[in-house]
């Protein structure tokens, strides 16, 4: 067997492999510290957003003269003393609670007794068990027959009674007062060693909060200190405002579902409403987990079920008020996450921490998103788990087209076209993305099989487009003057080429009123076709039929085959800036088989300026140049039109001239 040789790895592969093993190794160390560093990491989590929280309160105090250590020493006590107050408050209704829970049980009793006797008759599945159980009494009774006669029978074999054993009890010796006091302290150590060092971190991060500012800046990178200063100032103010906000939202959910179980009639409603409040810090399910004890409470409680429909109905209406009308006002539509990062985070956080985790989830998630969007190196954390979109739309386009899946990418430019112009849309995303095929292209990345299927992938594209219109969006009427002049601004912007109109054949000159007069030809490559294509649909949008041919059309066997019958304009395409010769010799040759035509040169490439465009345009000798779709039609549309023929088309002699150059 012969052996393949063995390939070397390049420098750079080596160095991707082991930046990713670095990676893996350092998530491991993370997620490893995380776990086993719980006992320490929860406190300081909890105070660092604790101090997120008590930052604004300590800044209103030192604004009115209040120093410092003052100022924050007093913001915590306060905190913590309601901290401690609800504690206490949570204690006692669930004493409470837990001494009143026996004489529910006759209700609950009750209950099921009368939800079985409304049942018509006797169902299928409790004459199954009555059945089951009547042949388990038949399989028993020889059982019970034999071992009831067996002493009768055999009197000489009966056994000796056995001997009752002595009961021995241990007693212990009273514990001394050191013993009873350890045995009433040792369970609220821990609890009180965490609050204790919750409280030591926080004051810290308060007092410390520029110096560890300037730490985490030198951390993230002290090359552009104004940057990455300004954006660490922004994050911790979004921060403390949405956590603040958060906190006083859940609060007066807590709050207000309180007073409904208070006045519906349901036991410890102050514990159930304190436990709605911290709940709905937990995404999704946190509503759902606090309404589902008040709802068990009310059926417990009450023999008719009045009590439990209207403890339903009060959940029902409050969390969708406060999630769906309140919150968005307050904050905006969400958090910043997207909804399967909330979930993810919700996961991997309770399985590190537990419950608590379960509750941290989202602030901490909310952290690391809002310092990934600042701070360069942490980037890949706003793409994993933040809710903006990771592609952006011509990349989305262009990967589409990869894919061969031009539906999605028609269903995207249908939302865009709600809000802007079809020109818009063709210029801002798909040229775009295009000139990503191109960057891909020229960097051999993509073969003729990909190439192929990105021009087949855009003509379906621009199919699927073909029933819609350039016609901006209609705006909402304006009542105001600043309404309007901003109306009028979104419309500039969405037309930067104008209102460009749709022709009728009517507004046309006779010789523009052949089949196709508009003729887009691609410059080189499968890509220049695919830009074409996009042209043609365009142009058609606006009343000019135009027709495509690719890059093959341009040779010297074709060029003589090539229909050119009622063609006025040819647009010659080209995302490729490196031919300059290509398209001298394309153009010569187009005007030596359309001499009468127009011709278009639609140079599309990425960051050209107009010194660059009127060079190639020179050097190719062509009648007018364009820099985009938009700009292309727009030259269209004012040749076909009578009105605009005098200012734009190509002077008599300018035109000989080049024919004969």
């Amino acid at each position: 067997m012969i052996r393949q040789p063995f390939k070397a790895r390049t420098s750079e592969e080596l160095v991707a492999l082991l930046g990713a093993v670095a990676t893996a190794v350092l998530a491991v160390i993370i997620i490893a510290t995380l776990y086993f560093g719980r006992e320490i990491l929860i406190p300081i989590a909890m105070a660092i957003l604790l101090s997120f929280v008590l930052a604004p309160l300590v800044g209103l105090l030192q604004r009115i003269r209040v120093p410092r250590a003052i100022a924050v020493v007093s913001v915590v006590i306060l905190a913590f003393g309601l901290i401690f107050a609800m504690g206490s408050l949570l204690a006692s209704q669930l004493t409470q609670l837990a001494g009143d829970l026996p004489r529910y049980q006759s209700t609950i009793s009750e209950k099921i007794q009368s939800f079985r006797d409304t049942t018509a008759g006797r169902g299928t599945l409790e004459r199954a068990s009555g059945m089951l159980k009547d042949l388990s009494k038949e399989l028993d009774k020889p059982k019970d027959a034999e071992s009831s006669l067996a002493p009768s029978l055999v009197p000489s074999l009966k056994a000796p009674a056995p001997l009752s054993p002595v009961p021995v009890e241990v007693r212990q010796p009273d514990p001394g007062a050191l013993e009873s006091l350890r045995a009433l302290i040792s369970p609220l150590l821990h609890p009180l060693a965490t609050t204790g060092i919750i409280i030591i971190f926080v004051i810290f991060i308060l007092l410390q909060r520029e110096d560890l500012r300037n730490r985490l800046i030198r951390l993230a990178g002290s090359y552009d200190l104004q940057r990455t200063t300004a954006a660490l100032d922004d994050a911790a103010a979004r921060l403390s405002r949405l956590f603040l906000i958060q906190l006083l939202l859940n609060g007066t959910f807590g709050l207000v579902i309180g007073i409904g179980l208070w006045l519906i009639g349901i036991p410890s409603a102050i514990l159930w409403g304190i436990l709605a409040a911290v709940l709905r810090f937990v995404p999704y399910i946190g509503a759902v987990i606090a309404a589902a004890f008040p709802l068990a409470l009310a059926v417990a409680v009450d023999p008719s079920w009045s009590m439990l429909l209207w403890t339903l109905a009060l959940f029902l209406v409050v969390e969708p008020v406060v999630g769906h009308v309140i919150e968005p006002m307050v904050y905006g539509h969400s958090t910043g996450l997207s909804p399967v990062a909330v979930v993810a985070s919700a996961t991997f956080w309770t399985a590190l921490w537990g419950p608590i985790g379960l509750v941290l989830a989202t602030p901490l998630t909310v952290c690391l998103v809002v310092l990934g969007r600042h701070v360069e190196r942490l980037e890949f954390l706003d793409v994993m788990f933040g809710d903006r979109p990771a592609l952006s739309p011509p990349e989305i386009f262009y990967q589409r087209m990869l894919a061969g899946d031009p539906t999605e990418a028609a269903e995207k430019a249908e939302e865009f076209l709600k809000e802007r112009s079809l020109s818009s849309y063709y210029d801002e995303v798909a040229l775009k993305g295009l000139q990503l095929a191109q960057a891909d292209s020229e960097r051999g990345a993509l073969d003729q099989e990909r190439l192929a299927k990105i021009k087949d992938a855009v003509a379906e594209f621009a199919t699927d487009l073909s029933e819609q219109d350039d016609r901006p969006p209609p705006k909402v009427s304006a009542t105001t003057d600043a309404e309007a002049t901003s109306a009028v601004e979104s419309v500039a912007e969405d037309a930067p080429y104008g209102n460009l109109p749709v022709l009728g054949k009517s507004e046309l000159l006779p010789e523009w009123q052949s089949e196709h007069p508009v003729l887009c030809v691609a410059g080189r490559s499968l890509i220049d076709e695919a830009a074409a294509t996009m042209l043609g649909q365009l142009s058609t949008a606006h009343g000019l039929k135009a027709r495509v041919e690719p890059a093959e059309a341009l040779s010297t066997a074709n060029i003589f085959r090539l229909e050119t019958t009622g063609v006025m304009i040819v647009c010659l395409v080209y995302l490729d800036a490196n031919a300059p010769a290509h398209m001298r010799y394309a153009v010569r040759r187009l005007r030596r088989k359309l001499p009468q035509a127009t011709i278009i040169l639609g140079c599309w490439m990425k960051d050209i300026d107009v010194g660059g465009l009127e060079r190639l345009r020179d050097g190719a000798r062509a009648d007018l140049v364009a820099a985009s779709l938009g700009e292309a039609v727009k030259l269209c549309i004012e040749l076909a039109r009578p009105d605009q023929q005098s200012d734009i088309a190509p002077k008599p002699e300018q035109l000989s001239a080049t024919t004969a150059a």
